[in-house]
């Protein structure tokens, strides 16, 4: 099933999600508003509903605002030579971006001035249940589901200290969505991930090029930090970036600019910089 968050006349609302139409879980007697949130009751309803309208809306994140989002940098070798000096990590490297970063499909991003912003584009991992010291075996028992996600980046200010958090955590710097898919995908180290700029394809990989898979992130996470329902991990980004360009050619986000992420099974993640 594919479940998003959406706002019509004001009010969130998590919908059904069939071929751009919707059918609001509180219409079904469901009234969390928060993905995590649901239950085995509720999930039983949702499994029972086949009306499905059309609605004028706006997306809303898939991530709630009160979850923690981990990030994965260097996660893919391709993009680790993008970087100067850039080493394959030994153990993952994890970084968060605060939740004011959270928003949905279709939303607009700031730039700032001169402040060098780039795109990545991830597959993201939301947990469905409290995970403390999972193993890899057992892992993806724990995931709820898969979304995509867009790590955009300020690269002035993630480089300017050893600290990536300033540089990630703009105002909507982690549009997400359009909706999460839940119980359909067995393998996510299979998935095709692409991003276009304007409609240039520059991102052109796959998950089964991750260096360390989302069952290892999450047992290597989990032996330090509990996962709860509702917590996500971004989980890296392939190369094409505009860092790893030569420095004649990049042009950061900004003007106009439209970036669509899309993955497999998880629709087209579309946002628009200014």
């Amino acid at each position: 099933m594919k479940i998003t968050a959406v706002n019509i006349n004001g009010k969130k609302h998590l919908a059904l999600y069939k071929d751009g139409k919707l059918a609001l879980l509180d219409d079904y007697g469901i009234k969390s508003v928060q993905i995590s949130s649901l239950s085995d009751e509720d999930f039983k309803k949702i499994n029972d509903i086949s009306d499905f309208r059309d609605y004028q809306f706006s997306y809303e994140s898939i991530i709630d605002e009160n979850s923690t989002l981990m990030c994965i940098g260097l996660n893919y070798k391709s993009h680790v030579s993008e970087h100067d000096g850039g080493k394959i990590p030994d153990t993952p490297v994890v970084f968060t971006k605060s939740n004011n970063t959270f928003t949905g499909n279709g939303a607009t991003v700031d730039t700032g001035n001169d402040l060098n912003v780039d795109y990545e584009g991830e597959l993201c991992v939301m947990i469905g249940r409290k995970a403390r010291n999972v193993s890899e075996k057992d892992a993806l028992k724990y995931v709820l589901g898969y979304f995509t996600g867009n790590d955009v980046s300020s690269r002035l200010l993630q480089y300017r200290t050893s600290q990536f958090y300033l540089g990630k955590s703009f105002d909507n710097f982690y549009p997400n969505g359009p909706y999460i898919s839940i119980g359909e995908i067995d393998n996510p180290q299979k998935l095709k991930i692409q991003t276009r700029v304007n409609g240039e394809l520059r991102q052109n990989s796959s998950t089964d090029m991750m260096i360390f898979p989302v069952n290892t992130l999450i047992s290597y996470i989990s032996k330090y930090i509990t996962l709860r329902p509702g917590d996500c991990i971004s989980t890296g980004t392939p190369s094409g970036v505009i860092m790893g360009m030569p420095k004649e050619k990049q042009k950061w986000l900004g003007n106009g600019d439209t970036v669509e992420v899309e993955i497999d099974s998880l629709g087209k993640l579309s946002t628009t910089f200014k």
